[in-house]
């Protein structure tokens, strides 16, 4: 990977893009995502329908992971109970028979959402790296109106592909209306 810097001798982080709204960066995503850039982000004030598929984002493993996780929590938890009624203490509970399951599932179902939720929880914070403390882009001030009325492409220097001229011209020619590098 090669190491860019700007004139300030600053390390460069990416290149940011301005796009109009949210048509133009949906035709920007496809046309970046067909140059062949791996790490870049498209940023919007609310969720773009089909931005997705315009970046060529494959789903995540995040509800496989998650589904797993309670299923085999819920059968712990149910091997857990049938092992203390059977093994730790054999007593008579609520007039049933030790092998009745029934008064068993409310245990067993609460411990598999339980752990669902927490594996949901550090799932979401792993895949997405958080928490992040610090990024490049928060010293932008035209980045920072992304949250307001804003829709920008980030392109960073990470990218095998990048060179900083040829991915301006890209943009430019992708639809956006201004371009400027990002220092780390």
């Amino acid at each position: 990977m090669k190491v860019y810097k700007t004139q300030s001798g600053e390390t460069v982080y990416g290149v940011m893009a301005e796009f109009e709204g949210p048509a133009s960066i949906s035709h920007g995503a496809e046309a970046i995502r067909d140059a062949g850039y791996k790490k870049w982000d498209v940023y919007s004030p609310f969720p773009v329908h089909g931005i997705d598929e315009a970046m060529g984002n494959k789903g995540t493993k995040l509800p496989l992971i998650v589904g797993c996780t309670g299923l085999v929590m819920a059968c712990v938890g149910f091997g857990f109970q049938m092992w203390v009624r059977h093994g730790a203490y054999p007593l008579v509970h609520q007039g049933k028979p030790s092998d009745a399951w029934q008064v068993l599932v409310p245990v067993t179902f609460e411990i598999g959402v339980l752990f669902t939720a927490f594996a949901c929880l550090l799932g979401m914070l792993i895949f997405n790296g958080l928490p992040m403390w610090h990024h490049s882009l928060l010293k932008k001030p035209r980045f920072l109106k992304v949250s307001d009325d804003r829709f920008m492409i980030v392109i960073e220097a990470a990218d095998a592909s990048f060179e900083p001229e040829k991915t301006r011209r890209q943009l430019l020619e992708a639809g956006a209306k201004s371009v400027e590098l990002v220092e780390e």
